[in-house]
């Protein structure tokens, strides 16, 4: 390190032997004593803060070294444990092989055995099976005088149980007899008894059916009172209406007396006129007949008629009651119509919408996210660039402690201000991601409340996500940035 500050420090001189240096857009030469002094102190503060890095990065390189070189004792006792092993390992096939032989060795003089025992075993069970079937044919000669025996006995013991059958169907059919005996007395006895509680019902029915007609004799009994109340009361009314209407009718009867009169007058009259009438009615009872035998006919055919119209203005009814139906139904199915083909076309407009506005927000999420990663790329080049040239200026210039301090400072400020930038930037691209998601998530609500399978869109839409890191579920306004 020192070789290299040296190297440079060189490096430096034969520069300035060309020409003045300048910093801040003006040469060494035109500033002033407290410009040289300020830019010395300034130099300072970043040499120390670069001695206190560089200490700082030895004492990682150390420990690093220090981590390294214990793996590596680690290491090689591993592979030390591991030849080990294999040593163990080699000892132990050898072993194993060994053994294979010496059980193979044994399976050979078992198999031999094995063979013997066989041979042996076939000959005493040839001997022995030659005695079994002569005790086999002893057997059997016994077994068939055994049968014949058997057979005999069998023959008397079906003839007995025939009797015991014969026996038994007559004790059967007694206790048949008997049986249906109690159960045809049983039978009467429930009937009686349940005929006894019919006329017992009947009578509380009757009894019953007996008080509620008192009551409603009663009731109507009370209802007649009232209304012949209301009747007397309204016979009186009208008594002294008509009494009222009599008196006055005595003045008309005197006025029309005198009427009474002058109609017999008018009566004698008319009597000459009806025995002229008379006549004419004599001679016109013929063609009278003769039409109320066609008014008879015409009645019939008007009753018939009557029936027709009935008929038919019933079956006009029914007509306009079903024409009104219909005229409804079909109202009712053009609204329907006209819904379905608002609905259709709410459901296209949103599927377009739905597609358009998942492709902008996919555009404008991916354009966003291109935007943030140059700049990160950017910041971070600008980063190692700023470092660079401050190893330079602080290799090239011998500060002071405090100089350096101030340098460090300075410098840290700015990391921090560029580190909160970057925090910023990552808290806006996880809010564009979460919006993206909130998006996605509320078109597919949509989509799913009318009836539409997201596998009709053709594509799947992708979730966001920072630095592989899954996003919450709040609103998008409250989005944290991830570490």
């Amino acid at each position: 390190m020192a070789k290299k500050g040296k190297k440079k420090k060189s490096g430096k001189k034969r520069k300035s032997a060309k020409g003045p240096a300048i910093i801040d857009g003006i040469s060494t030469e035109e500033m002033s004593k407290e410009q040289l002094e300020q830019h010395i102190h300034r130099l300072r503060e970043e040499m120390e803060r670069e001695r206190e890095e560089r200490n700082y990065f030895q004492l990682e390189r150390d420990k690093i070294n220090t981590f390294w070189e214990i793996t590596k004792r680690q290491l090689d006792e591993s592979k030390a444990i591991l030849r080990n092993k294999d040593r163990e390992m080699e000892d132990m096939e050898e072993r194993h092989q060994v053994e294979i032989k010496v059980y193979k060795q044994k399976v050979k003089h078992l198999l031999y055995e094995h063979q013997n025992n066989i041979t042996e075993l076939k000959a005493d069970s040839t001997l022995t099976l030659k005695l079994e079937q002569d005790e086999h044919r002893g057997k059997e000669g016994d077994l068939r005088k055994d049968k014949r025996s058997l057979k005999i006995q069998l023959k008397e013991l079906e003839l007995s149980h025939e009797d015991v059958i014969k026996n038994l169907k007559k004790q059967h059919d007694e206790a048949i007899t008997a049986l249906r005996q109690d159960s045809e007395r049983h039978a009467k006895e429930l009937q009686a008894k349940y005929e006894k509680k019919m006329k017992v019902l009947r009578e509380e029915l009757e009894l019953r059916r007996k008080t509620e007609i008192h009551e409603i004799e009663e009731r109507k009994n009370g209802q007649i009172n009232t209304l012949m109340k209301n009747h007397e009361k309204a016979f009186s009314d009208i008594k002294n209406y008509y009494n009222d209407i009599t008196l006055n009718n005595l003045a008309l009867i005197n006025s029309l007396k005198e009427q009474v009169e002058d109609m017999k007058k008018k009566e004698e009259r008319s009597e000459k006129q009806m025995s002229e009438i008379q006549a004419e009615n004599k001679r016109l009872k013929e063609p009278l007949e003769k039409a109320k035998a066609e008014v008879s006919e015409l009645k019939k055919q008007l009753a018939n008629y009557q029936k027709d119209k009935q008929s038919l203005q019933s079956a006009k009814a029914r007509l306009k009651v079903q024409e009104q139906d219909l005229k409804a139904l079909n109202w009712e199915h053009e609204v329907l119509d006209q819904r379905f083909k608002q609905v259709q076309q709410e459901r296209d407009d949103l599927y377009s919408k739905f597609v358009s506005a998942i492709h902008e927000v996919q555009q404008k999420a991916g354009f966003k996210n291109l935007l943030l990663e140059k700049k990160l790329l950017a910041l971070a080049d600008v980063l190692e660039k700023k470092e660079a040239q401050l190893n330079e200026v602080l290799s090239a210039s011998n500060l002071d402690a405090t100089a350096l301090t101030v340098v460090t400072r300075k410098l840290e400020d700015v990391l921090d201000s560029k580190n909160s930038a970057i925090k910023d930037l990552q808290y806006e691209l996880a809010r564009v991601c979460k919006a993206h998601n909130d998006l996605m998530r509320t078109y597919e609500a949509k989509l799913n409340m009318f009836g539409i399978p997201t596998e009709e869109l053709g594509f799947r839409p992708l979730e966001s996500t920072v630095g592989g890191q899954p996003l919450g579920q709040g609103p998008a306004g409250l989005v944290a940035a991830p570490n």
